[in-house]
């Protein structure tokens, strides 16, 4: 009886967020707005979950709907030689990401001397992506506040899925909304005469992979599984058998709004104490995060001759999802971005969670001979 009345209670709050997106994402498009089946949604979710408390939810499910179809963009850019150009990189991408992290420790030091708030819970809420690796690892960590760790996560991913593209669309880089989307309607329109529009044989054939990679990598517990799978998946089937043809831009859009849907509603304001210290150097972190990667953003485009947008969405400290979704508005070098994201991820995931566990010992036997002292 209980399942049923939840069940009940949840299929409403997820056609309220539905309705609430859409209605975000046109504001957004009709406005002129960057990444407007992103942004709209994400915002509008935000917006309408602090006003009706309670009424609003959206399906995991769903979320990695969205995420399967930005894994299968990603996949279509790793072609062969967009692989061999990467493989150059790893050099590049390892000092990077070292720099990035110990960029966000410095950070969360300054800011818990500043604040007060415990070095542990602001140094995992500074990592940059792998929001539920941090999550799990806070939770494992005694004296780490969870509900502090998550909204810093979720503050930063959101200041950076809103701040990215407007510098990346403002006069200092020259990419305009518009041209962007007439070239993407271009792109589209020739994708629909040489495959044939909207969901043809071979578009299908290429996400049935995408899905059953999503799966197999979820079962073997790969890191983020419905996004690094499908991308996988892709790109061995177009190695093997011909290019995959590009989503229909309906997808596309569907993609974005599920996928900002779900970052709109992670956001829970109502679980903080100290809500406006919380929040004030929550924002703090993400606007130093944000100018710590323009930074290193200029140093890889002088070293490895890349287009700014290009570097800056490379060195974003947001997920790869919303990144890759950037870079395919503004024909970024995809692969490139993909590249960056997915070596950080791995990095997080498989190196960062040890490190910190061997950081957080340290940290604690000298907390506790000075509290002796």
């Amino acid at each position: 009886m209980h399942t049923t009345k939840l069940q009940a209670w949840r299929l409403p709050g997820q056609l309220l967020t539905l309705v609430t997106a859409l209605l975000g994402g046109c504001l957004f498009q009709w406005g002129g707005l960057p990444i407007p089946w992103l942004l709209g949604p994400m915002i509008a979710a935000l917006i309408g979950s602090l006003l009706l408390k309670g009424r609003y939810a959206w399906s995991g499910k769903t979320r990695n709907a969205g995420m399967i179809l930005v894994g299968y963009t990603i996949g279509l850019s790793m072609t062969g030689t967009a692989l061999k150009s990467m493989s150059h990189q790893l050099p590049s991408m390892a000092a990077m990401t070292a720099l990035l992290l110990l960029m966000c420790t410095g950070f969360a030091y300054l800011i818990s001397r500043f604040s007060g708030i415990d070095f542990i819970t602001l140094l995992m809420g500074s990592i940059p992506g792998g929001l539920t690796q941090v999550i799990m690892l806070a939770e494992e960590t005694e004296g780490a506040d969870i509900t502090i760790v998550t909204v810093y996560q979720v503050i930063r991913l959101m200041m950076i899925i809103i701040l990215i593209p407007l510098l990346i669309f403002s006069p200092l880089f020259g990419y305009h909304h518009l041209a962007g989307v007439q070239a993407e309607a271009a792109n589209a329109a020739g994708t629909a005469a040489e495959h044939g529009a909207g969901l043809n044989g071979e578009l299908l054939v290429f996400l049935a992979a995408a899905a059953l990679f999503a799966l197999l990598a979820n079962r073997i517990k790969f890191p983020t599984a419905f996004l690094l799978g499908p991308a996988i998946g892709a790109a061995l089937l177009q190695a093997i058998w011909q290019p995959g043809p590009a989503l229909p831009q309906v997808l596309v859009n569907a993609a974005q709004l599920m996928i900002g849907c779900n970052v709109g509603l992670m956001l829970k304001p109502g679980a903080l104490k100290n809500k406006l210290k919380t929040f004030g150097c929550a924002l703090l972190s993400g606007v130093l995060l944000i100018a710590g990667a323009f930074i290193f953003a200029l140093v890889l485009k002088w070293t490895q001759s890349l287009s700014m947008a290009t570097a800056l969405l490379s060195m974003a400290p947001g997920g790869m999802d919303q990144m890759s979704i950037m870079a395919h508005e503004i024909h970024a070098e995809l692969s490139v971005v993909a590249g960056y994201q997915l070596f950080r991820t791995f990095f997080i995931f498989l190196a960062v969670p040890p490190l910190f566990r061997l950081f957080y010992k340290y940290h604690s036997r000298r907390k506790a001979a000075l509290n002796r002292g």
